[in-house]
């Protein structure tokens, strides 16, 4: 896994939630992990991963991720296997 990508990871799992986690950097881990992303309607992304599919709300007008987003991805990321 690339350095940068083992950052977001171990900020993902951070406590407490960080809010600073950049939405183009969480794409990038997904991507290396092996998902596909899709632009949805609004500001929703499916991530297919895992063999399955979850939705996410992309954060905006900032480029950061909220922290209720970064703890729902923990949680599937935790689901699925995935720790820093």
């Amino acid at each position: 896994m690339k350095r940068k990508n083992e950052r977001t990871l171990a900020l993902i799992f951070k406590h407490p939630v960080s809010g600073n986690i950049k939405w183009t950097d969480m794409m990038a881990l997904f991507r290396e992990l092996g998902a596909v992303i899709e632009e949805r309607e609004g500001s929703r992304i499916s991530v297919f991963i895992f063999n399955r599919v979850h939705v996410f709300h992309r954060s905006h007008p900032s480029p950061n991720t909220n922290k209720g987003v970064v703890t729902t991805i923990r949680k599937f990321l935790e689901e699925n296997g995935v720790r820093p």
